[in-house]
């Protein structure tokens, strides 16, 4: 037999390429995924980071409130350099977990709104922060459509849109659509509510409105803070404003132009009209009431000047004023005189007062120390666009009879305030149920613009309270 023997050769190595390739697409794939996974677990913990910014951010707007409670001027975060301002942050447990720092814009000039603009990051991923952007204000006295200090009655005319207070009694006859609130529990009603002989009644009483919506009694509001805010509004006026000294006449004119200019003159002659308003309800002659000689008609005057609303926002005379006119821009107008405790300036709402527009833009404060009134000779249709507080006096538009005068311009059609009614004594414009002189149909509005953003020094009460919150 023969046999064949089988020459095999043996290449050496020849299964090393494929080892390799796989091997490194397995190392590649493994090193693939622990960078997926450790990018994943970095972006989760980034996620988690970003989430305790914000939490540190709030915690430095919640910080920045509470410090203004306690330090209502303070800007500064309680030092002398400007910010911001850097803040350790600590848990429940007290590990410090990160920062917040603080940047505190002030209200300009008049204004009474704080801007808190916090950035909030945790030690560990100090390079993931959050900035939060946080307004608070205080409170105007504008928060109010009607604020009186004495006894008012509302009748069956009339609709108010907006809160209702006084410091003594309501008798609510009319139509009120949200809170009517007194700080009596019970009070003498007397001839100015229509109590005939006079009786206790409830704080609030009445035939009308919505009496889930009454309440009482409350605290009371404080009219005498408003104779501090006077001297800073006429500082302001002094400084930056148009500041209007003793006329040496019969007081001043203001007319506000659409363009946001206003023309001031000096009154030099003036002519009356008889009226009546009730007695005994505010100082000096006025206060004496009955029929008596109002001069209010201008018949002569002299141009001090025309100004800009963007140049003055604060308007203080220290003698009478007449105000008509649409006003486009933000200006708060003052007539008052010093002493305080001795002197009784009057303002007279000669025609219309509107804004050019109701979109936060335009605000009108109209502040006099004694009575604020609209004279005889307005429109039928007659407006008023802003806040009316008359600090020591009342709001009123006389009594014009035949008995008295003449009865010719009496009675108007429509009587609308968009704005608020501030009075120390009670405010008024109707007599008799016709009536027999005033406003056939009466719409008071209340403004939201105004309370948080009243007119420019306006007079304002308690801490800041929270505006608005939003994240950058």
């Amino acid at each position: 037999m023969k046999y064949q023997i089988l020459n095999i050769s043996c290449q050496k190595g020849s299964i090393t390429p494929p080892l390799l390739i796989v091997g490194g697409v397995f190392v590649v794939v493994i090193y693939s995924l622990l960078l997926m996974l450790g990018l994943q677990l970095d972006y989760s913990h980034r996620q988690v980071a970003s989430e305790e910014a914000l939490y540190i951010a709030e915690a430095g707007i919640n910080y920045y409130r509470w410090h203004l409670a306690h330090a209502p001027e303070d800007f500064r975060d309680g030092s002398e350099e400007d910010g911001p301002y850097e803040h350790e942050y600590f848990d429940p447990q007290g590990r410090k977990e990160g920062v917040f720092s603080l940047e505190i814009i002030p209200p300009a000039d008049g204004s009474f709104i704080v801007t808190i603009k916090s950035t909030g990051w945790t030690d560990r991923y100090s390079g993931v922060k959050r900035t939060i952007t946080a307004q608070y204000g205080k409170t105007s006295m504008t928060e109010y459509s009607f604020l009186q200090n004495a006894s008012s009655w509302y009748g069956s005319g009339i609709t108010v849109n907006g809160r209702i207070h006084s410091n003594n009694g309501i008798r609510m006859d009319g139509v009120n659509l949200s809170l009517v609130t007194s700080a009596k529990e019970t009070y003498k009603c007397g001839t100015e509510t229509g109590c005939f002989p006079p009786k206790w009644k409830p704080g609030v009483w009445g035939s009308g409105g919505d009496q889930a919506l009454w309440s009482f009694p409350v605290p009371q509001i404080d009219f005498d803070a408003i104779s501090f805010d006077l001297t800073t509004m006429r500082d302001a006026a002094q400084e930056e404003g148009l500041y209007l000294d003793d006329s040496g006449a019969y007081g001043y004119h203001i007319e506000f132009l659409d363009n946001g200019t206003f023309n001031v003159s000096r009154v030099t002659k003036t002519k009356y009209y008889k009226g009546y308003s009730v007695p005994g309800q505010g100082l000096g002659q006025a206060g004496k009431g009955g029929c008596r000689k109002l001069y209010q008609r201008i018949d002569e005057e002299v141009s001090i000047g025309t100004y800009s609303i963007d140049d003055v926002s604060m308007v203080f005379s220290e003698d009478d004023l007449w105000v008509e006119g649409t006003i486009n821009g933000q200006i708060t107008v003052v007539a008052a005189g010093f002493p305080i405790q001795s002197s009784n300036i009057n303002i007279w709402i000669k025609d219309n007062l509107v804004y050019t527009a109701h979109d936060n833009t335009n605000s009108l404060g109209l502040i006099a120390q004694n009575d604020i009134y609209f004279a005889r000779d307005i429109p039928e249709d007659f407006r008023i666009d802003g806040a009316l507080i008359a600090q020591k006096g009342k709001i009123i538009r006389h009594g014009y009879f035949s008995w008295c005068g003449d009865s010719s311009e009496a009675v108007k059609d429509k009587l609308t305030i968009n704005g608020s009614i501030i009075s120390y004594y009670k405010s008024y414009w109707n007599f008799g149920s016709q009536p027999d002189s005033g406003f056939i149909e009466r719409e008071i509005n209340y403004d939201t613009n105004l309370l948080y953003a009243p007119p420019p020094y306006f007079p304002t009460s308690g801490e800041y309270e929270f505006i608005s919150w939003t994240e950058e």
